[in-house]
C-alpha cells in the first residue's frame, strides 16, 4: 500500500499494513494527538539526556561521557530494530529509546562544541535551532497543504534517500580498505553541496512521516503505533540535527 511509503526506514509500509490487520479493539485506536503527545514526551527524554551527557563532558568526565555515549548509540540502534520487528513493544521501550539518543546526540553535540569553541562557540545552539525551525517550517507546510505529499514527490524523496544510505555504506566501506573519501567530508564546495542536498532530503522525509502517522490515524491503526509513530518522527528529526550540525561545521572550516 503505497500510502505508507516513507524514507524513513521505520515507518515502512510493511509496518503500517501489518498493524492495520490487527484488532483495535484490544488497544484502542491511533490518533494524531496522540501520536503528538507521545513524540513531545520522546522529545523531552532526548533533551533531557543529551544535557546530561553534556554536563559529563563540560566537568571533565570525559572516560564516562564517552561511554555513555557509545551505550546510547548500540543500544539506541538496537531497541530501534527490536522495535522495527515489534511494534506492539513501543510504548515500553520508545522511552529508553529517547534516554539513549539523548546520550548520543549529547556526546557528539559536546564534541564538536568543544572541536568549534574558538572558532564558532554556538554551533551546537544554531544546529538546534536549525533542525528545530525546519521541523516546524515542514509541518506547517505540510498542515496547510502548501506541499501536497502525492505518489511522485513520495517516490522522489524515497529514492533519494536510499541514494544517500547507499553513498555512506560505500563511504564506510572504502574507507575500511583505507580509501580516502575526502570530498565527503571536507569543506569544499562539492561536500558543502552534498551536506545541503542531504539536508533537504532529510527535511523532506519529515513531509513522508507526517502522512504516514495522519493516513495510519485515518485507517484506523491500533493505538500502540502513536508511540511508534513518535519514535519514527524522532529518528528523522535526530537524522537532521546530524546533518544539519555536519554542515555547519563544514561552513564554519571554509572561513
Amino acid at each position: 500500500m503505497a500510502l505508507f511509503k516513507s524514507g524513513n526506514p521505520t515507518l515502512t509500509e510493511k509496518i503500517f499494513d501489518k498493524s492495520l490487520h490487527e484488532t483495535a479493539g484490544s488497544f484502542g485506536v491511533m490518533s494524531i494527538r496522540g501520536t503528538i503527545q507521545k513524540f513531545g514526551f520522546l522529545l523531552l527524554m532526548v533533551i533531557a539526556a543529551a544535557m546530561y551527557e553534556w554536563n559529563l563532558f563540560a566537568q571533565g568526565n570525559t572516560n564516562s561521557a564517552t561511554t555513555y555515549m557509545l551505550v546510547g548509540a548500540i543500544g539506541g540502534f538496537v531497541i530501534a530494530l527490536v522495535m522495527m520487528f515489534k511494534p506492539q513493544w513501543a510504548g515500553y521501550i520508545a522511552p529508553a529509546y529517547g534516554i539513549l539518543e539523548g546520550l548520543f546526540i549529547g556526546g557528539i553535540s559536546a564534541f564538536f562544541n568543544a572541536m568549534f569553541q574558538k572558532t564558532y562557540p554556538n554551533i551546537v545552539l544554531h544546529a538546534v535551532g536549525l533542525t528545530l525551525g525546519v521541523a516546524l517550517a515542514m509541518f506547517l507546510l505540510y498542515n496547510f497543504r502548501i506541499i501536497n505529499v502525492t505518489n511522485r514527490l513520495r517516490s522522489i524523496i524515497v529514492s533519494a534517500t536510499m541514494g544517500i544510505a547507499l553513498f555512506y555504506l560505500i563511504v564506510w566501506i572504502l574507507g575500511l580498505f583505507g580509501v580516502n573519501m575526502g570530498f565527503a567530508f571536507d569543506s569544499s564546495p562539492l561536500s558543502i553541496g552534498i551536506s545541503l542536498f542531504i539536508v533537504g532530503i532529510a527535511a523532506l522525509n519529515l513531509l513522508l512521516d507526517f502522512d504516514a502517522i495522519e493516513k495510519a490515524a485515518e485507517m484506523g491503526a491500533p493505538k500502540y503505533m502513536e508511540w511508534y509513530g513518535a519514535f519514527g518522527l524522532l529518528v528523522t528529526l535526530v537524522w537532521l540535527y546530524l546533518e544539519i550540525l555536519k554542515l555547519l561545521s563544514k561552513l564554519n572550516s571554509r572561513d
